[in-house]
């Protein structure tokens, strides 16, 4: 496959998301995205390839797309290991996955297959391995194989394991580049994307056509006849604006990674997770690849203090008030709390964060790492304190907007690697919700 350097792609790119100024004539649309995440981005594309007729935008808050958590995952794509057989997380994983291939290569986009072990390091998760192991052949993975610790060591010679699971069709792609081809797949068929335009508000216009009126916060308007919204951090406080409940509410988590020295990345040759303990709400730490050839080691999981909070010092007193007096969460700090204790000072203390990788590569140092990025995941959680790990789609119960407006307010990890396939599932669910044929 002939793949443009990165440099090329984005400057072939740069100009898909130009900001528009809306004239009166621009202001009238058949269906708005709100968000431009890459759920909200490839299901407005979805959409427009099907109803080529309409007239239709996105509108992001932010100066470009992907912004959040499109542009900070790990940018693994998943291959539907994890997953309940026959959930539909799982069928629109190992969807998404043939479609995301499928798809880069037809735009080349760059990726690679570095393959992901999955490894366990004692007697308990051999166990949960086999678990694991019939999941995985349940969800028809491609090419999923049980292999034995010389078996790892052929791959991944400085990993130590009993054994490991080999998705040899797992791998990794920049998604927020994903998400800028999508765009430009959108605006292509006619589609309008509007930057710096954040949404404050809901109301019922005067045109009986276009009957939903969107509100910006610098007093732009745009009328609509429909509106999706995919608000990822905000998706709860979106679905409030036209009368839906709080729940289940938004709570966000940071997830902190490590990077690895440049001198020491050759000894990863792929993904390195560990087998996930299924009393811990959260995965645990993982070596990932990333296509600029960086290593990343994480995450950890620790309650951010915004809802886009990246750093310790990122605070909105106001969101981190509405985080600890929500029920759910403080159900879900008592319930995990030890662990929680524990992820707080892998955060603070980082040869403790060290230590936990050196248990699947142990010539790995503390002069071998530094801080490094991070991403804040959009947690839906319940009033019992249960994290919602399923998709949540709400229209409301009262008032004409409710007929008008559907509310993905979850859109469960991994949706990067099932956005196509979410895409196809969304556009299905608007045709069937406002009788679009």
């Amino acid at each position: 496959m002939t793949v443009l350097p990165y440099s090329m792609l984005f400057k072939k790119l740069k100009n898909i998301t130009n900001i528009r100024k809306l004239s009166s004539k621009k202001r009238n649309y058949d269906i708005v995205v709100i968000g431009g995440g890459i759920v909200g981005v490839s299901t407005a594309r979805e959409f427009l390839q099907r109803h080529k007729h309409f007239k239709m935008a996105i509108v992001e808050k932010e100066h470009k797309l992907a912004m959040h958590q499109s542009g900070h995952n790990s940018g693994v794509i998943h291959a539907g290991i994890y997953y309940k057989p026959g959930s539909l997380k799982a069928k629109l994983c190992v969807e998404g996955h043939h479609l995301c291939y499928k798809y880069f290569d037809e735009k080349q986009i760059p990726y690679k297959k570095v393959g992901k072990l999955i490894v366990a390091t004692n007697q308990v998760e051999l166990e949960r391995l086999q678990d694991l192991h019939d999941r995985g052949l349940k969800n028809n993975v491609p090419g999923l194989e049980l292999i034995e610790g010389k078996k790892i060591q052929e791959i991944e010679p400085h990993c130590k394991g009993l054994k490991a699971l080999w998705s040899p069709h797992t791998g990794i792609v920049d998604f927020a580049l994903v998400t800028d081809y999508y765009a430009k797949d959108f605006k292509d068929l006619g589609g309008d994307i509007h930057l710096n335009f954040q949404v404050t508000k809901f109301s019922e216009g005067a045109d009986p056509d276009f009957p939903v009126v969107v509100h910006s916060q610098d007093g732009t308007l745009i009328n609509a006849k429909y509106l999706l919204t995919c608000g990822g951090l905000y998706s709860d406080k979106l679905a409030e604006l036209s009368g839906c409940s709080s729940n289940p509410k938004i709570v966000p988590f940071r997830g902190e990674y490590l990077l690895l020295d440049k001198s020491k990345c050759s000894m990863i040759k792929g993904n390195i997770y560990p087998v996930p303990d299924p009393k811990f709400p959260f995965l645990g730490v993982h070596f990932t690849p990333r296509m600029n050839g960086d290593v990343w080691l994480g995450p950890n999981a620790v309650l951010a203090f915004k809802r886009e909070g990246y750093k310790f010092s990122d605070i909105n007193l106001k969101e981190l008030l509405e985080s600890l007096s929500y029920s759910g969460f403080r159900k879900l700090a008592f319930k995990y709390a030890s662990s929680g204790l524990e992820e707080l000072a892998r955060s603070l203390v980082l040869p403790l964060q060290v230590k936990a990788l050196q248990k699947f590569i142990p010539d790995i140092t503390l002069k071998d790492v530094r801080r490094g990025p991070a991403g804040v995941r959009a947690q839906a959680l319940n009033e019992d304190g249960n994290l919602v790990d399923d998709f949540v789609f709400d229209m409301g119960e009262k008032g004409a907007l409710s007929k008008r407006i559907l509310h993905c307010r979850n859109a469960p990890s991994p949706g990067a690697t099932s956005s196509l396939a979410i895409a196809k599932m969304i556009s299905d669910k608007l045709e069937n919700n406002f009788k679009i044929s």
